[in-house]
């Protein structure tokens, strides 16, 4: 075991009472429960337990009943373990908000009596690749699916639904049949930070026709139902999760013969990209479709398109 380990363990042993496994289940749990988004709940419960993990015999109880010198030196240790084995900074920041919500947590509810706003995250730049790909390359991605069957139906309308109105996975998964207006042409859809309050997003006719004729296939008559579903029997026809949301279109851009890999998100920034080349670069009109609540993220993806940069390296390479 490493020395330094050693000696943080003997700080915290001598401090710490051996607490009850269930009662800081507990408080994980409690903690994880104020978290909206399944896949937030998932990926912090492993953020946690990798934080443990890297400490030799750390416990919860151990670590939150530390004091606050050793409760920094511990997850700093950790970020650096984190840096030496190569995850990127966004990796390493999730896991680091993942600790101090947690902390913050347990210092709210009298559990804890440090907080960690010492600890520093890594530097990130957003956005820095907003490339996609385009329109025509797009429309190769939906002849793949074969429209004469269930799920031909389901991955057009699920692709078609994500290049139009450049949703985010979680707002599609999160979609019920009740929410999909076909005579309006509109979908209510739950945003990134909204909670539970709903917005609406106008459709285009592609997608109105699409989700229609799926949904007319499909036969489901509870509204409540999800928007889409799983198509494998043995799912019994079971909401789409994120990751299913995934798989669906990166297995549709391989079959469609694109090396680029493939992703919802990767599909946002397409028709991102798109519409700001359709309509001349107005951010601001754009910006109604991207939903993105700073216009200076917009700007990245403009710049990224204009490519300004390579722009002034051709006139200064001009100048040789």
């Amino acid at each position: 075991m490493n020395s330094n380990l050693v000696s943080i363990n003997s700080k915290i042993s001598h401090l710490v009472p051996v607490e009850s496994v269930t009662d800081y289940d507990l408080l994980l749990s409690d903690w994880l429960n104020t978290k909206r988004s399944e896949h937030t709940r998932r990926v912090y419960r492993n953020d946690i337990k990798d934080f443990l993990l890297h400490h030799d015999g750390l416990t919860l109880g151990k670590f939150l009943k530390s004091d606050r010198h050793v409760g920094f030196e511990l997850v700093n240790r950790y970020k650096g373990n984190l840096i030496q084995l190569g995850l990127t900074a966004a990796t390493i920041n999730r896991r680091l908000a993942a600790l101090k919500s947690l902390v913050s947590y347990a210092y709210q509810c009298g559990r804890c009596e440090f907080m960690l706003e010492a600890v520093k995250s890594e530097k990130l730049k957003a956005y820095r690749d907003t490339s996609g790909i385009g329109t025509e390359t797009f429309k190769r991605v939906l002849e793949v699916c074969d429209r004469v069957t269930l799920k031909g139906k389901r991955d057009y309308a699920l692709l078609v639904l994500l290049w139009c109105n450049a949703l985010r996975r979680s707002e599609v998964a999160k979609a019920d049949i009740k929410d999909f207006d076909p005579i309006n042409g509109t979908l209510k859809i739950y945003g990134k930070g909204r909670g539970t309050e709903s917005e609406t997003v106008t459709l285009g006719q592609t997608a109105v026709s699409a989700l229609s004729d799926w949904l007319e296939y499909r036969g489901e008559t509870n509204r409540d139902a999800a928007l889409f579903c799983s198509v494998n029997p043995a799912y019994s026809m079971g909401r789409l999760s994120t990751h299913a949301i995934y798989k669906i279109v990166r297995e549709t851009a391989t079959a469609a013969g694109l090396n680029k890999v493939m992703s919802p998100h990767r599909v946002r920034h397409s028709s991102i990209t798109a519409a700001l080349d359709a309509t001349n670069g107005d951010v601001r009109k754009v910006q109604k479709l991207s939903r993105h609540a700073d216009l200076n993220t917009l700007m990245i993806y403009d710049d990224n398109r204009i490519n300004h940069q390579g722009e002034v390296t051709a006139l200064l390479d001009g100048m040789l």
